[in-house]
């Protein structure tokens, strides 16, 4: 099943089918196993780079495969279908660090850091949240202190996916003084890699959903960087942080869309199949209802999503149309899973069936990068931008 509404190129047909085939063959047989021991193994990370899906987006000149963002958005989603653990790693990795790197970062910066995360060699990580800075990201902490022709970086990041496991981290901190706070415009970002003395990965979230993904914090003790790992200009990391997660959150959307795909058909086989009453599930009208329901809300998610995605590759502003899309999609999400575990009943509640991890897997899909509640501030006060 596809709904699709938005043609797709033969070449963007080419990709889903290759992601289709590669997360049935080397993803689903592990999925449930990573899910239990909350751990993927590594080597998927790898295998994933090879098909060159860690580049997807990076321009060919830096290794890449020089891609629009609908053909990695198809692509994310065969893979969010399977197991939403490894897509979120390929998301944040395509979409954060490699976009700010290849927006913001100097030449020098993009040929030492693009072509080796293109080739997977480097994962990509995205630290802007703090323990007491969530939604609230511009009350962050975390410091970054002039020291010669470098600085000094003190402080933690939360919820870092793959923070654990990235070769480079995009991480923001404040560049303004104690005492003369300047707000979001006294915040910078920085080129993070973990050999830096001071750096430390801190405590590792246990979570209801995407327990395969490694969530972890990540703490900064008189971490010395160099004056090269500033991105951009002194000050515009939170604004180079709010842009760059217009890519984020079409990423979340369509890891959403493939979650709640999953759940439609594991729904549709499973309504066939099992009989109540002398007939097949399929042939009562509420199940036909929930089903026909569930179908048209993941077909609306994808067209918005693919649309959003359209009008970026066309260089046309995004930030309402992306929030939409995450806003919907992930909403979307949650709504299919749990119609999708109402529908398998009591087997629905039983982890030896495939629902159970989707409902939990899309719940973080209204949280992470930007909650429902935020997504409808920017929304609303993209209403009355002038």
């Amino acid at each position: 099943m596809s709904w699709a509404l938005v043609p797709l190129t033969d070449q963007q047909k080419e990709i889903q089918q290759l992601a289709r085939e590669f997360a049935r063959r080397e993803i689903a047989p592990h999925a449930d196993k990573w899910d239990r021991d909350a751990a993927m193994d590594p080597a998927i990370i790898t295998k994933l780079a090879q098909l060159g899906f860690l580049g997807m987006m990076v321009p060919e000149r830096y290794e890449g495969l020089g891609l629009d963002t609908v053909t990695y958005l198809v692509a994310l989603e065969e893979i969010s279908a399977v197991d939403a653990s490894v897509a979120v790693a390929m998301s944040v990795h395509n979409s954060l660090p490699t976009q700010m790197i290849l927006r913001y970062g100097s030449e020098a910066q993009r040929e030492r850091y693009l072509p080796a995360m293109a080739r997977g060699e480097w994962l990509g990580a995205f630290a802007l949240s703090e323990p007491e800075a969530g939604s609230d990201a511009a009350a962050m902490t975390t410091q970054a202190v002039r020291d010669g022709d470098g600085w000094i970086l003190d402080g933690t990041k939360a919820w870092v996916t793959s923070g654990n496991q990235a070769g480079v981290i995009l991480a923001m901190a404040r560049t303004d003084r104690p005492g003369e706070r300047r707000g979001a415009r006294g915040i910078s970002a920085f080129i993070i890699t973990p050999e830096l003395e001071g750096f430390r990965v801190g405590k590792k979230e246990n979570k209801l959903g995407l327990r395969a993904s490694p969530t972890v914090q990540l703490s900064f003790d008189r971490m010395r960087v160099s004056a090269n790992q500033l991105l951009g200009q002194e000050g515009k990391g939170f604004v180079y942080a709010m842009q760059s997660l217009d890519n984020g959150r079409l990423g979340v959307a369509a890891q959403a869309v493939g979650i709640a795909r999953a759940a439609l058909e594991y729904s549709v086989r499973y309504a066939a199949e099992r009989r109540q009453f002398g007939h097949p599930l399929k042939e009562f009208e509420a199940i036909q209802f929930k089903l026909a329901n569930m179908a048209t809300r993941i077909t609306a998610a994808r067209a918005l999503l693919y649309s959003a995605a359209s009008a970026k590759d066309r260089g046309e502003p995004i930030t309402q149309f992306s929030s939409m899309s995450k806003l919907f999609a992930s909403e979307t999400a949650m709504w299919v899973t749990t119609e999708a575990i109402q529908i398998f009943g009591g087997y629905g509640y039983m982890k030896e069936y495939p629902v159970e991890r989707l409902f939990r897997d899309a719940k973080v899909t209204e949280i992470y990068e930007g909650t429902s509640e935020i997504q409808r501030i920017v929304i609303a006060r993209q209403l009355y931008a002038k």
